[in-house]
């Protein structure tokens, strides 16, 4: 084959700029304490880490379901026999979505970006009167441009990717504490501590006003992902709730609309030679969803299915997480219910309740 010198420019300067992808395997990682390790890789499929675990019975949501390794995910879940809810932001990409899936499944409209949409979406879930066994936040927003902006004066990325799952999630809590193993999985990215700013979460300035790029607002919104479900873990520790996060691969899925042609085309390149393809992309998800080894592991971050630790970051910084679940807290507080003790009866006309009732 010819080699095509100014192709093969293009291709590299594409590459370069491509957010996320520039930094190369120099980060310190080590497998995690106390984890058991699975016999899964990045080559591992959705498919196979679930191969043999029936989910029958089980009811689980998965937020961003209409593409990429959301729909991967849905599909899988509701293939091993799980009640999957998914989520869109259009009600009837959800639909198109669910229709495609074999199995039971049901879709719902949420708009992480509107915490309105976000508490009548959790609404409509809690109306089953049934618990919740999973809850993958999966879905995220990745802008193009390098244009900041806002949403009541703060950092789209940030309030999208972090705190619209923060509501979602508190309003779905005790729904999780009926189930006899909840699952909670955040969906972070390895954009966390390869991209976010030197000083991690910028408790003083959300609005991103002293530096602003799409690919920095990016990995710090997946640094709160990430740093939610730590703090997430350790509050629910004693409980038969788990929470962990997990970066799901390079892959070419809608992830990148926002970007111009030339990015896209960068990102296309780069995942058809060193990324992952959807199947195995949502591998990771669906095996920290469903592993029965992970019962009681919480608190962690998972990269091709195995925890492990990035030195060097604030990936396990429990100073930083406790105080972004603070600011979380204050920042979204007319949305948010306090927790009690979850009453039994409250379930006695409940979906699984009537399920049982029929057989």
């Amino acid at each position: 084959m010819a080699f095509d010198r100014r192709r093969f420019l293009g291709m590299s300067a594409a590459l370069a700029l491509v957010p996320g992808l520039s930094a190369c395997g120099g980060d310190q990682k080590r497998a995690a304490e106390g984890v058991p390790r699975s016999p899964f890789n990045e080559e591992s499929t959705a498919e196979q880490v679930t191969d043999g675990i029936d989910l029958d019975g089980k009811i689980a949501v998965v937020t961003g379901c209409t593409s990429g390794i959301g729909f991967e995910t849905m599909r899988v879940l509701a293939m091993r026999g799980a009640y999957v809810l998914g989520t869109s932001r259009s009600l009837q990409r959800a639909e198109e979505a669910c229709k495609r899936v074999r199995g039971t499944t049901s879709p719902l409209q949420l708009e992480l970006s509107d915490f309105d949409s976000v508490v009548a979406c959790a609404e409509t879930i809690r109306s089953m009167n049934s618990p919740i066994d999973m809850l993958i936040l999966n879905a995220g927003y990745r802008g193009g441009g390098n244009e900041r902006q806002l949403i009541n004066g703060i950092e789209k990325h940030f309030l999208i990717n972090h705190l619209g799952h923060f509501v979602l999630v508190n309003r779905l809590l005790d729904r999780l504490y009926f189930s006899w193993q909840g699952r909670i999985v955040v969906v972070s990215s390895h954009t966390a501590y390869r991209d976010a700013p030197d000083a991690g979460i910028l408790f003083d300035d959300l609005q991103m006003d002293d530096y602003y790029s799409d690919k920095q607002a990016y990995g710090h919104s997946k640094l709160a992902n990430a740093l939610f479900s730590l703090e997430l873990g350790r509050l629910l520790m004693g409980t038969r709730i788990t929470s962990n996060a997990l970066h799901p691969g390079v892959i070419n899925t809608e992830i990148d609309r926002n970007l111009n042609r030339f990015l896209q085309f960068g990102f296309g390149v780069l995942t058809s030679v060193s990324g992952k393809n959807v199947e195995e992309g949502a591998a990771t998800s669906c095996y920290v969803t469903t592993s029965p080894i992970l019962g009681s592991t919480s608190g962690n971050y998972f990269e091709d299915c195995n925890a492990v630790e990035i030195d060097g970051t604030f990936m396990q910084d429990m100073t930083m997480a406790d105080r972004l679940w603070f600011l979380s807290e204050e920042l979204t507080k007319d949305y948010l219910v306090k927790h009690e003790r979850p009453d039994w009866n409250d379930f006695e006309n409940g979906l699984r309740r009537k399920k049982k009732d029929d057989s």
